[in-house]
């Protein structure tokens, strides 16, 4: 009787530690798949990152190359006006930046274009509409440090805004830009570009810059 007990409790034991050694084969084999979709998941998001980081570099080159290109292009238009040291062009973080004399487009404390000025400033839309159509423009007005006087604006803001805003409607309804592109921004004396110390200084601060940003270029 005694052995029949003890065999009985030798099986008792035995089926239950087989069931335990199932339990824990079944909870490996759980970890081991569980482990494996967790290792695709991720491949799969580095695959996705790296062309997700692909896509920008793309398009950053892109952005610039537009850029770069009307560049290159202002350049050759922009020749006479460079070689008289009343314009200049810098890639810049922004984006391409073209910077005019003030003298260039206005008579002194004036906000109506002049004749000559609007060549220069067809020839900087042609390259708009050309190379850069889908860039957004900003048309920045810029004065020196001289309080006004005589020309009856309040101020320098005045002065500054009404030059950018007369750029804008003249690239838009003289150069057919289109007007969504574009906007005007008054400054002032207030981001002078060198120091206000001497008339030739004072004159480079007299300025109307056109920033050509980058443009966004739709994914595929």
């Amino acid at each position: 009787m005694r052995v029949k007990f003890l065999s009985i409790m030798s099986l008792a034991i035995f089926t239950v530690s087989g069931c335990a050694n199932i339990q824990r084969s079944k909870s490996n084999d759980d970890l081991y798949i569980e482990n494996r979709n967790l290792k695709a998941r991720i491949a799969q998001l580095q695959q996705e990152n790296a062309r997700e980081v692909e896509h920008v570099v793309k398009q950053k080159d892109q952005e610039f190359s537009e850029l770069e290109k009307a560049k290159l292009e202002l350049e050759n238009a922009l020749r006479k006006e460079i070689g008289d040291y009343k314009a200049k062009l810098e890639m810049t973080e922004r984006g391409l930046v073209i910077t005019f004399l003030s003298e260039v487009f206005f008579d002194s404390g004036k906000e109506e274009i002049r004749e000559d000025g609007k060549e220069s400033l067809k020839k900087v839309a042609e390259v708009l509409n050309r190379d850069v159509p889908h860039s957004n423009v900003a048309i920045e007005g810029h004065t020196d440090n001289q309080p006004i006087k005589y020309s009856g604006w309040k101020s320098n803001w005045e002065l500054s805004s009404a030059r950018a805003l007369a750029v804008v409607h003249y690239l838009i309804d003289g150069c057919k830009v289109q007007p969504q592109k574009l906007s005007a921004n008054g400054y002032g004396e207030f981001r002078p570009a060198v120091a206000n110390d001497g008339e030739g200084n004072m004159q480079k601060n007299r300025r109307v810059e056109i920033v050509i940003l980058p443009s966004k270029i739709s994914k595929n």
